[in-house]
């Protein structure tokens, strides 16, 4: 008779229940990384563009500064009084901007610099036309120095976009440097006709240099934007430059045709040089910013962009750690429910008591001998035993 054992419970595979949640924790790692790695990345090229928005500010800044400059070298220079309220407006408004980004953009010292020479410059036109020429030359270098400053520091002149590295290059250098020599090749028209048939070749050599460097910057400005125009996908770019960008165009072209000396004397006509000057001037100060806020506007629409990257970086590795958790949670409640014994597990079967009865063997079938021990019947003997007497007789 069989005796039921009781069910032995299995012992819980602790190593097999773990390593559902060890492969989560592994692939939550690299997916932590990645996110990590992904969102600094766009944090970095979200405060490249930030900062390259403070570059803009300044630029506007100087804007006026350069103009108003040039205007009161003219002024010194063909002995009328300097206009010191327009130049001292535009250096207290560039200073307040300095103040605000100059410690990012580190321009601080160079713009201390520069501010103690502007302020250096007389008020009242000098005795000497060629000492102001010099005096105003040397604080111009300085201020195209501060524009490249500028731009550096900001990131501007590393600028990724196309369109807003062709127009930052256009508005803060080559437009600077343009409205600098034009106002030079002026007033050293000016002077011209001052000196001595002694220096006439020397004037000559000079006025070519500046009109060499008046003329390229603006040539290359007029490049930068035609190549945003013919090529930027934007529609709005066209729309709000062409009209100050073909007036500037025109200004430059008449700026060059004068500004070439004709005749035996090489000699300029003054006037209407001047004039084409003002124009272009005029044209560079309506052009300029346009182009700032349509730098200005890229860098805005570049900002939001990376936010919505960093969002997308953000929910994408939400996503996946939330399917790694439950990839492992899953499994841990699998193996958890499969360590649990079943109905279907086979019962252990106890040996039978040695004291109890014996097991009970079914009958064997007709004519098949039996396979286990034969037993004697009670009182009988084995076969050596009924032998034996007959045996002591013989």
């Amino acid at each position: 008779m069989t005796v039921p054992a009781s069910r032995v419970r299995r012992r819980p595979r602790t190593p097999g229940r773990l390593l559902p949640l060890l492969l989560a924790t592994a692939l939550l790692l690299p997916v932590a990384f990645l996110v990590v790695q992904g969102y600094r990345l766009v944090d970095t090229d979200r405060e490249l563009a930030e900062r390259e928005r403070l570059g803009v500010e300044y630029l506007r800044a100087l804007g006026p500064v350069t103009e108003a400059l040039v205007d009161a070298q003219t002024a010194a220079v063909a002995g009328r009084p300097v206009p010191r309220d327009a130049l001292d407006r535009a250096v207290e408004e560039a200073a307040a901007v300095d103040a605000r980004v100059g410690g990012e953009l580190r321009s601080t010292e160079r713009w201390a610099g520069l501010r103690a020479k502007l302020e250096g410059l007389p008020s009242r036109s000098l005795t000497d036309p060629e000492t102001a020429f010099t005096a105003y030359g040397e604080v111009t270098d300085l201020l195209l120095a501060l524009h490249g400053k500028i731009r550096e520091t900001s990131g501007l002149i590393r600028d990724p976009g196309s369109d807003s590295y062709f127009l930052q290059d256009g508005v803060g250098e080559e437009m600077p440097e343009a409205t600098v020599a034009a106002g030079r090749l002026v007033d050293l028209a000016v002077l011209a006709q001052r000196r001595p048939a002694a220096d006439q070749a020397r004037t000559v050599g000079e006025l070519a240099t500046l009109r060499f460097a008046a003329l390229q910057p603006a040539g290359d400005l007029v490049n930068d934007l035609q190549t945003v125009v013919d090529t930027s996908e934007s529609a709005d770019i066209g729309a709000d430059v062409l009209t100050p960008f073909d007036k500037y165009q025109r200004a430059v072209e008449a700026l060059g045709a004068l500004s070439q000396p004709r005749g035996r004397t090489q000699e300029l006509d003054v006037a209407k040089l001047a004039a084409a000057r003002t124009q272009a001037q005029t044209a560079a100060r309506e052009l300029q910013p346009v182009l700032l806020d349509e730098i200005d506007r890229l860098l805005r629409q570049r900002i939001d962009q990376l936010d919505r990257d960093a969002l997308l970086i953000l929910a994408a590795g939400g996503v996946a750690g939330l399917l790694l958790v439950a990839l492992g949670a899953s499994g841990w409640l699998t193996r958890r429910r499969g360590d649990r014994p079943t109905g279907r597990d086979t019962p252990a079967v106890e040996p039978a008591d040695a004291t109890g009865p014996a097991p009970w063997d079914p009958p064997t079938p007709p004519g098949r001998l039996p396979t286990g021990p034969v037993l004697q019947p009670a009182g009988r003997g084995t076969e050596p035993d009924r032998w034996r007497p007959f045996d002591a007789a013989r």
